[in-house]
């Protein structure tokens, strides 16, 4: 993990992911393309129908940022906060939170693309994401009018522009959804081609074993548009 290499990041993020090095994260990571851990490239899997120019442009988003669930997206430091400041406070604050069993991850189409979404109870999750929402809130920048402005395309409802407002991000609290990404926006690729992402995905990630949500992570963007890179994992102890 690149744990001394960004004093000042560009932007930061809390995310989930699964223990590194565990069958999920080389999973998730082999198929996204990159490990966000060692910075390690992987060759796109091999998919009946599908070539790899395509699956790579299908990945790119996820790609760049990783294989994760969201937790508290991206934002970038308060003024006099720090990296070790952050870290210091997810620390404190994974130290309060309990571990648990994540429900079975099911491939679904997630807003216009595919994701891996827990099938069953997601209090745990839910409650989780809402802790590192508000307890962290205070390390983070707030918007400028610009980034406002580029959040408000996607049309929210007024409780979710509320949201924004108060937390940066409009769908957290209960417009939360956790997933994993597995594909960016597929309205550009054929049904066919959409098909034969979805049954590689199944097969790929639902004869895993239970995935267990141990830990918080922290990701580091170093500069505007680079790879976010995985910073720490912090136990979950409480």
């Amino acid at each position: 993990m690149n744990s001394e290499r960004h004093s000042t990041p560009y932007r930061c993020a809390v995310y989930f992911v699964p223990e590194v090095h565990s069958d999920w994260w080389q999973a998730g990571s082999h198929w996204l393309g990159r490990c966000a851990a060692s910075g390690a490239s992987y060759a796109p899997p091999d998919i009946h129908g599908v070539t790899p120019g395509e699956f790579q442009a299908c990945t790119a988003d996820p790609r760049r940022y990783g294989w994760h669930a969201t937790l508290k997206a991206p934002f970038a430091l308060a003024p006099g906060q720090s990296l070790d400041a952050l870290r210091s406070a997810m620390r404190e604050l994974a130290d309060s939170l309990p571990a648990f069993d994540l429900p079975p991850l099911r491939v679904c189409t997630h807003g216009g693309f595919l994701a891996l979404r827990p099938d069953g109870d997601t209090a745990h999750i839910n409650a989780t994401a809402a802790a590192c929402v508000k307890r962290l809130h205070g390390l983070a920048q707030p918007l400028n009018a610009a980034e406002l402005a580029r959040r408000r395309k996607a049309r929210l409802t007024p409780e979710q522009d509320q949201l924004l407002l108060e937390w940066g991000y409009p769908w957290v609290l209960e417009h939360f959804q956790f997933h994993l990404s597995l594909t960016g926006p597929l309205d550009a690729v054929s049904a066919d081609v959409q098909t034969a992402l979805v049954q590689a995905a199944q097969a790929r990630f639902e004869s895993l074993p239970p995935c267990r949500f141990a830990h918080i992570a922290l990701f580091a963007e170093p500069q505007a548009g680079a790879d976010f890179e995985l910073i720490e994992q912090m136990e979950l102890r409480g």
